[in-house]
């Protein structure tokens, strides 16, 4: 074994002493970004820095798989991206379509598709309605694919859910309007039911959310890695971990 893997070991073993089993989180978001600067830099193509990115999926889940997280959302398309060109358009959700149908085929995770569907292209939303329906008795990590997903158009979602369920049953809009509060609109988001992410990471050394997870992440502890998405190594996961263990939570306070 060359030296380098050994001290990569033992830095490997030293971050894990350090995040203790107590403090760990149970949701990890993450805003994989990076992918075409990566492939940029590696003269290569966006296709492939796409594929490079998609490649790194199944080996973050086992990461969080070993450190026992129960829940994983993963940013793999927003709204904003639905206006790129075609062509390009075209070949991400070609990625996403077989990265989804690569997660559900291994039987390890719980897919569950978050986002507006009804935007996507018909192949796309029926994959992933397919990923879905076939790994509902599965029961390890619930991974949320956030495909077509916009943090506003979540909200609005869950307002639109909340008056058409009321209008179904009657119900006036001065009566809504008294009774609305906090938990009905998070009965009505995409991750309804989930607890809300308590770490969200963001690769690329970009510093900012863009609307990801944004009801949801209101008391989430952030860490923002320099890495690009396909370079993110076990490493940075740790790092992030021991951040999260190291802060004192307040939840708003």
């Amino acid at each position: 074994m060359a030296l380098k893997d050994l001290v990569y070991g033992a830095y490997e073993r030293r971050l894990l002493r350090q995040i203790p089993a107590h403090r760990r989180p149970r949701h990890v978001g993450v805003i994989l970004d990076g992918n075409r600067r990566w492939a940029s830099e590696n003269r290569s193509t966006s296709d492939a820095g796409h594929r490079a990115g998609a490649a790194k999926i199944v080996e973050f889940l086992t990461w969080c798989e070993q450190a026992e997280v129960e829940v994983v959302t993963l940013w793999l398309l927003s709204t904003d991206n639905l206006t790129r060109p075609d062509a390009e358009l075209a070949m991400l959700q070609e990625i996403i379509d077989e990265t989804v149908t690569g997660l559900a085929a291994t039987r390890r995770w719980r897919i569950n598709p978050v986002g507006a569907l009804d935007l996507l292209p018909e192949p796309t939303a029926r994959q992933l309605k397919l990923a879905a329906d076939s790994t509902t008795d599965v029961s390890g990590i619930l991974v949320n694919v956030a495909v077509g997903y916009g943090g506003r158009r979540e909200v609005v979602d869950a307002v639109r859910s909340i008056l058409l369920e009321h209008a179904a049953e009657g119900t006036d809009l001065a009566a809504l309007a008294s009774v609305l509060d906090v938990e009905h609109i998070a009965e009505h988001l995409y991750t309804k039911g989930q607890p809300d992410p308590d770490l969200v990471i963001r690769t690329s050394g970009e510093q900012r959310l863009s609307g990801f997870l944004l009801w949801q992440s209101a008391h989430s502890e952030y860490y923002f890695c320099e890495a690009y998405w396909p370079d993110f190594r076990h490493v940075d996961f740790l790092r992030a971990l021991r951040a999260y263990a190291a802060r004192q939570r307040r939840f708003g306070a």
